[in-house]
């Protein structure tokens, strides 16, 4: 009797959802046609959540925005990525209410703590936004971005193959994207003018191409010290490793480079293990020395000709050049608005996300460039702090970098006091891909975009997950000599 109805059950939605295509498909919509795959979609959300989130960092660094095929839409996606981190993000609490298996020590981790004081100031300052829906959409984002990337990516890493399979899923993805942009590159001439477009609609520009690239940079070259001793898989190593990094150069992207560049260094520290007052003395005797000539410095910089251009020797001298660069002299016009902006509203700022349609009126005429623009579809502060300071305020950004100290005194602690060498050097290294964007983001904010919060709540998600798995091995280690 119980299978009877089952079937007329099963026949009833069959019929229904023929009838609805047919309906669908005689007035040309189809999107009927997509209800199985949307079943089956969320099966596998249910109960294979590790292979939907591996599927969907394949895709993430290949997604492209819904406004790429409807121009002026009002709300904007990334697609397929952005459904699937809807339905994730609606998969997990409903697995977190029927199954209540979550680790209860993820939630009440010292860098998830810093994360609920972000979120809920970003709440906060959505409600006394000065554009409610832009704000409440910006705060949807960085909820599902954090569930997903975060929360989600903390059991799926759990099981130490997890982490190489999450950082390869994105890197395939992101190897199509570079042959695609290499392609339209190469059309171009490679030429440097081209090189700030080729990468569209895949990434919005050779910016956020050049923090992707230089964030998982650090993450494959660590993946390959343990990796097996064979022949093949070491040479694919080294061979995606040289694509990385010709992809980078040809991004033209200064502040990738110098972000690169700057991780060499805190490397050299850790391995070295220098102390950090060492480091604090070093770091105050430079200011004592460089302080006196702060207007020498200034005058030298304002006499820097060089502009960006294909000559590589050229387009990193010109990263100093506050003259004439337009790109430089643009980026330092919306600091400006976001400083004028932030001393407006200093303690509740315009609302997250709003930064883009309000700064047009806080620009002064003498700051303008030939790049400049009242119209809210070219940009936004160009920096995740100075942004954060206009959208939300001053505790905005102090709950931001919250995160990010956090983020490294744990990530330190835990290379200084492991004992064991995978933790330690994947740790390390993850920290440095890390490093990599928290100075890129003082020239760029790219966090609204799946393709860098991927990498920088995975990774930090990462940490996380060994942090807690370092301290249940000390918990055990006590009781036992106990």
């Amino acid at each position: 009797m119980k299978i009877q109805k089952t079937y007329t059950v099963l026949y009833i939605f069959s019929a229904l959802f023929i009838a609805l295509n047919m309906i669908g498909i005689y007035n040309d919509t189809y999107v009927f046609s997509l209800i199985p795959f949307a079943i089956i979609l969320g099966f596998i959300a249910f109960f294979s959540l590790d292979k939907l989130m591996l599927v969907l960092l394949f895709f993430v660094p290949i997604s492209v925005e819904l406004s790429f095929f409807i121009p002026d839409i009002p709300v904007n996606l990334s697609l397929p990525t952005e459904p699937f981190l809807i339905l994730t993000t609606g998969m997990f609490f409903l697995k977190l209410i029927t199954e209540k298996q979550f680790d209860k020590k993820i939630l009440s981790h010292p860098i998830t703590i810093a994360i609920y004081i972000y979120l809920t100031w970003l709440l906060f300052t959505s409600i006394t936004s000065e554009m409610k829906i832009v704000s409440f959409k910006y705060l949807m984002v960085r909820i599902w971005f954090i569930v997903s990337f975060y929360l989600l990516v903390t059991q799926l890493v759990v099981n130490r193959n997890n982490i190489s399979k999450y950082i390869w899923a994105y890197t395939f993805g992101l190897l199509i994207a570079i042959a695609y942009t290499v392609i339209q590159h190469a059309d171009a001439g490679f030429t440097q003018k081209s090189a700030n477009y080729v990468m569209y609609p895949i990434f919005r520009d050779h910016t956020s191409y050049g923090a992707a690239l230089a964030m998982i940079l650090p993450a494959i070259f660590i993946l390959k010290r343990f990796s097996k001793p064979m022949f093949n898989i070491r040479f694919m190593y080294w061979v995606v490793i040289a694509i990385l990094i010709g992809a980078l150069l040809l991004s033209y992207t200064r502040a990738a480079w110098l972000s690169l560049a700057a991780i060499f260094p805190i490397w050299l520290i850790v391995r070295l293990k220098i102390k950090l007052r060492t480091i604090i003395a070093v770091v105050l005797f430079l200011i004592a020395l460089i302080a006196p000539m702060y207007m020498d410095i200034m005058h030298n910089l304002s006499k820097n000709q060089e502009v960006s251009s294909t000559d590589f020797s050229s387009h990193i001298k010109s990263i100093s050049n506050i003259s004439t660069d337009a790109s430089n002299l643009e980026r330092i016009n919306r600091w400006k608005c976001a400083i004028r902006m932030f001393q407006e509203r200093p303690i509740v700022g315009w609302g997250p996300g709003t930064y883009m349609f309000l700064y047009a009126p806080f620009q002064n005429s003498q700051d303008l460039t030939i790049i400049s623009t009242n119209a809210h579809n070219n940009g936004n502060a160009h920096s995740e702090y100075l942004g954060l300071l206009a959208e939300a305020g001053f505790l905005g950004t102090l709950t931001y970098l919250a995160i990010l100290i956090t983020t490294l005194i744990v990530g330190f602690k835990l290379v200084n006091s492991s004992n064991d060498d995978f933790v330690k050097q994947i740790t390390l290294f993850l920290l440095l891909s890390l490093i990599t964007y928290y100075l890129h983001s003082f020239l760029n904010n790219f966090l609204d975009m799946d393709k860098i919060a991927s990498l920088f709540w995975g990774f930090t998600a990462i940490i996380v997950a060994f942090d807690i798995e370092e301290k249940e091995k000390k918990k055990t280690h006590e009781y036992i000599k106990c």
